[in-house]
């Protein structure tokens, strides 16, 4: 962290030339035969710095990455460090969204909710926290892998390209994602989203994982989750609709159809989830719904429709 502030005001001292010639075109006139003196921060941080007549952007970005990560390649490779931390840290909310386990999660425990018809109980924030801290207990193999394989064999400089660390890395998200669709059976979205791009599918045993790259892998990962998660959802639900059933037809029968059911049915609810410790089982079923195996060199299987 300390070096990311540290890259920061090193930029913000290399356009300090800039600005300060832009307020000289833009304000009041100057003695220009004696400017006031002035200290460079990146003078203090970095050393002397160039002339301002040769300011190079690029010079600004190597710093940067020098700051956050000294000593790691030359040129565009030291400056796209601090680039690259940036743009993880953009799409690490995208990244968790399509290509892990936490939207079936946080879908099924708003199914749940809704099941039980407390409609601000929990709040969001605590369904968020638990489907996010629960995504991460069922990641933490596939993390790990991505660890050992991608980021600590970087950092002892044994892997010094960038498209060498971007393939180890997502192999083990290919893995994850190809685990769950094979689990689930759900190859029709990746035969569809293969199909419109212009693949032959009509012989699928010809075509293996490797066939199918990520532009086709993450959508077709989130239209299986998106099955998968409804059907859990409703697997949830039922139980909860025979209860607000079964009071409807008790009140109906007592005559006291002015009273709503959902009043009457919800302590019941609460009380029955609460005794068969509901969210436990809801949580566990859910980790163990997450297949886990990576099979890298699979042949795609057929589905009905393709015949």
């Amino acid at each position: 962290m300390s070096g990311l502030i540290r890259a920061i005001l090193i930029i913000a001292a290399s356009l300090a030339p800039v600005l300060s010639a832009h307020a000289r075109v833009v304000g009041p006139p100057v003695d220009d035969a004696a400017p006031p003196p002035t200290i460079s921060l990146e003078n203090a941080l970095m050393g002397p710095p160039a002339p301002a007549s040769s300011m190079n952007p690029l010079r600004s970005m190597a710093a940067a990455g020098e700051a956050v990560a000294p000593g790691r390649g030359e040129g565009l490779s030291t400056a796209l460090n601090i680039m690259l931390v940036l743009t993880v840290i953009s799409l690490a909310p995208s990244i968790i969204l399509m290509m892990t386990c936490f939207a079936r999660i946080l879908i099924v425990l708003g199914i749940l909710k809704q099941a039980l018809g407390t409609a601000t109980v929990p709040p969001p924030q605590i369904i968020t926290a638990l489907a996010l801290f629960t995504t991460l207990v069922v990641m933490a193999p596939t993390l790990d892998r991505i660890n050992d394989e991608a980021i600590e064999p970087w950092r002892r400089g044994e892997i010094r390209d960038y498209d060498q660390l971007w393939s180890k890395a997502r192999q083990p998200m290919r893995d994850f994602m190809f685990d769950q669709i094979d689990a689930s059976g759900n190859w029709s979205s990746v035969y569809m989203i293969l199909s419109r791009r212009g693949v032959d599918v009509s012989e699928p045993e010809r075509l293996t994982r490797e066939d199918v790259d990520m532009l086709t892998l993450v959508p077709a990962y989130m239209l299986s989750e998106l099955k998968v998660a409804f059907l859990l959802g409703f697997k949830v639900y039922l139980p909860f609709l025979v209860i607000d059933m079964v009071v409807s037809t008790m009140l109906i029968s007592m005559g006291m159809m002015m009273l709503p059911p959902v009043m009457v049915s919800l302590p019941f609810k609460i009380l029955l989830f609460v005794l068969v410790d509901g969210w436990t089982l809801v949580v566990a079923g859910l980790m163990r719904s997450v297949a886990q195996r990576g099979d890298l060199a699979a042949a795609l299987p057929s589905i009905p429709w393709l015949a």
